[in-house]
């Protein structure tokens, strides 16, 4: 650590997939926010949706160095500490990050639990390669508790006992770093529901299917902080990711999240070409997708922050009659506003591609 300069704590929950990590650190997250403390999250799996690295077989280099510069903006901006989830090399520990002081602790769950919960969440985990990974990293040493038969809660409760974590440092704000990299930067905007996430990984798979070296990311899945900070946060989070993809070889960026002003966008990428997609939806189609996301029927369940789940009826409605007054709002700004009621994501995507530089000849 560089003289005067304060390294974030963080801590970095590990494990094979389906062993809870994502959840326990969401725990963490609003738990320590809770207590007053200024606390960021971010999944590690998002710090790295580009082109693969030569060299870097599962990109944990580059997600060391993109977490990295997140945690600088985290620090920059008040941030006290940094809940960080995800999957490591199995049997090593994380790769340094420059900015922060790691703790590390590993979930674990026995066999037959682990493979009830991969099973019963469905999606693309492979479960042998999953056991083999688990069996792998419980041969590793440091910290580690055992989640089979606990609670979310009962977890969270031995990960702090077990790290004595954090001995977090007053916040020390100050400018954000500024990135100055050129490239394509689609930001795809709209409201709670209206299929910015799933529309921008379509879009994202269409072009690395084209040829283009694309990447991906979530405004909101790298930028969740207790108390919230503002765009120009998220702003910066964005460059510094974008910073990171790039030197990895990524020549295009897709962004989704909401946002009603590009202004702090803009000036997070002055060397960049930004085009701002507003996706359009009636209330009725919104309130329609919300209800389902609130069920859990989602195209990517499991992901931290989900504010639809399990929402009330009643709550669902307000939910709507909000986002139907974003789109409304919206209308007239941006570079292109696509209508999404009705209509199968791939068939959007291919809409806004042919309607954007991002498309080759």
């Amino acid at each position: 650590m560089l003289a005067g300069v304060i390294s974030l704590p963080v801590l970095w929950l590990s494990g094979p997939p389906g062993v809870g990590k994502t959840t326990v650190a969401w725990e963490l997250f609003e738990r320590l926010g809770r207590r007053g403390l200024a606390v960021g999250h971010v999944d590690i799996d998002q710090l790295g949706m580009c082109p693969e690295p030569a060299g870097d077989p599962g990109r944990y280099l580059l997600k060391a160095r993109a977490l990295a510069a997140v945690a600088a903006n985290f620090r920059d901006a008040g941030a006290q500490c940094l809940v960080v989830p995800g999957v490591t090399d199995s049997g090593r520990e994380p790769e340094p990050v420059p900015n922060t002081e790691i703790t590390t602790c590993r979930l674990r769950a026995d066999p037959a639990e682990l493979t009830r919960r991969i099973t019963g969440r469905g999606g693309m985990t492979d479960l042998a390669e999953a056991l083999a990974h688990a069996e792998a990293a419980d041969l590793a040493p440091g910290a580690w508790v055992d989640t089979t038969g606990l609670s979310v809660s009962e977890v969270a409760d031995r990960v702090l006992d077990r790290t004595d974590w954090p001995d977090a440092p007053a916040p020390a704000p100050k400018p954000l770093r500024q990135y100055e990299d050129p490239g394509e930067i689609l930001l795809l905007c709209g409201p709670a529901a209206v299929g910015k996430s799933t529309v921008g990984w379509h879009v994202y798979q269409q072009l690395q299917r084209a040829g283009r070296n694309a990447a991906f990311a979530d405004l909101d899945q790298i930028s969740f902080h207790r108390p919230e900070l503002g765009h120009h946060v998220r702003a910066a989070n964005l460059a510094a990711v974008w910073h990171t993809f790039r030197a990895a070889g990524a020549d295009c960026l897709v962004a989704v999240g909401p946002l009603e002003d590009p202004t702090p966008y803009t000036a997070a990428f002055p060397a960049a070409t930004i085009t701002l997609c507003c996706l359009d939806a009636g209330r009725d189609v919104l309130l329609d997708r919300a209800t389902r996301r609130a069920r859990g029927d989602s195209p990517a369940p499991g992901l931290a922050g989900d504010t639809l789940l399990g929402q009330p009826p009643d709550r669902l409605r307000d939910i709507a009659d909000q986002a139907a007054r974003t789109v409304e709002a919206m209308r007239g700004k941006g570079d292109l506003h696509v209508q999404t009621d009705h209509r199968r994501p791939d068939e959007i995507a291919a809409e806004i591609l042919r309607n954007t530089a991002y498309f080759p000849a």
